[in-house]
């Protein structure tokens, strides 16, 4: 008589991964709001900084765009809880 082995599933269960659809619908604002190359840049110079963290101010000439523009971008990712900041005197430092 063989004897009976324990099935073995070659892969994970579909469902055991799922995202809820609460989580789902935060992915989806970070991945909208990284979908702009300009912001994938600013989180890239941020990120490569030895401190962690990079004054506003220096954002603007490195990547060659305007002071509104940069920080439009700022806000958006900070808003979509990518980015920290903090107010030292009248700059601000993100990380």
């Amino acid at each position: 008589m063989k004897s009976l082995q324990p099935i073995v599933s070659c892969c994970p269960p579909l469902l055991a991964g799922r995202l809820t659809t609460a989580e789902a619908e935060r992915l989806a604002v970070i991945f909208r709001v990284l979908g702009e190359p300009a912001r994938l840049q600013l989180l890239s110079l941020i990120a490569a900084q030895p401190s962690g963290e990079v004054c506003a101010c220096e954002l603007v000439e490195t990547l060659g765009l305007s002071q509104p523009t940069v920080s439009h971008h700022l806000k958006v990712m900070y808003e979509a809880g990518l980015l920290a900041k903090e107010r030292r005197g009248t700059w601000v430092f993100y990380r």
